[in-house]
């Protein structure tokens, strides 16, 4: 059974709340971003780094957030490495943090890193906030009441065809062979009709340049919540369409997804999506 509906007021509170928290990790994230160092352990790839930064803002989130609401829950992208749990989502109000995402970009000093705190209540995704310290971008959007850089109203572009759109995509995804196949044929088939195509290397800031209509769809899969949650929210108040894959509904706990301007430019790239997985001629192992 869920909870009641959350109040306006609530809700602001928890938006207020949560971006102080983030904003006071700024000073933090831009030191260990101008020190650019390469102590950093492996997760498990090669391209999935940490740094010691990650821990110390997830840390300063988490213990802020549930110092002012005690009925919260946490999905942390380091506490989950660090208890090897599986997340799960519950009706209680739940923040999901990714306390660096673009962690690559962050240890090579490439401006496209951010601090990303989504929050789900009654498993709807209700407040993000995404924060790029090196850029100078702060993103933000609760629900019903439109999404923000730097305090400034943002919208999605009009794109309704992909021969008309910049198409965002993950390239560094092809590192994993699992995935490797699935990825570079559908990459092929959104690129070659696109007017163009961009690797940001940050998935919930790439959710924000599909909000600010820098560009007009994104396509990702096999990420985790915290890559998603914020980035989803402020891209739909923003105008824009988040989906799953297959033109279902997005689940955030599994954010294989579609993201685009307009509805009509999301079936365009899904049907192109289909029509990469039927390609068997041959295989990129």
């Amino acid at each position: 059974m869920s909870n009641p509906p959350i109040s306006e007021s609530k809700l602001k509170e928890y938006y207020d709340v949560a971006l102080k928290l983030v904003l006071k990790c700024g000073p933090f994230m831009q030191e260990g971003y101008q020190k650019a160092k390469t102590d950093f352990k492996v997760k498990s790839d090669f391209y999935d780094l940490v740094t010691v930064y990650d821990k110390q803002i997830e840390d300063i989130l988490t213990e802020g957030l549930v110092a002012a609401f005690p009925e919260s829950l946490i999905i942390g992208e380091e506490e989950s490495a660090a208890s090897k749990r599986q997340a799960e989502l519950t009706d209680a109000p739940t923040w999901i943090i990714d306390p660096i995402d673009g962690t690559t970009n962050f240890i090579h000093r490439i401006p496209h890193c951010c601090i990303s705190v989504g929050l789900a209540i009654n498993k709807e995704l209700v407040v993000g906030i995404i924060y790029n310290p090196p850029a100078n971008e702060l993103f933000s959007a609760w629900k019903g009441h439109g999404a923000f850089l730097n305090g400034e109203p943002i919208s999605t572009s009009k794109v309704t065809t992909i021969n008309q759109a910049v198409i965002a995509y993950e390239i560094s995804l092809i590192h994993a062979a699992a995935v490797r196949d699935k990825n570079v044929k559908r990459l092929y088939k959104l690129a070659s009709n696109a007017t163009g195509t961009r690797c940001f290397g940050s998935a919930a800031l790439t959710l924000c340049y599909v909000a600010t209509g820098q560009c007009d769809a994104y396509h990702v899969e096999d990420l985790k919540p915290w890559d998603i949650a914020a980035g989803a929210i402020i891209l739909t108040e923003a105008g824009g369409i988040v989906c799953h894959t297959n033109g279902g509904k997005f689940d955030v706990m599994k954010p294989d997804c579609v993201c685009a301007s307009t509805e009509e430019l999301a079936k365009n790239v899904i049907s192109l999506i289909e029509e990469a997985n039927q390609i068997t001629g041959y295989t990129f192992k």
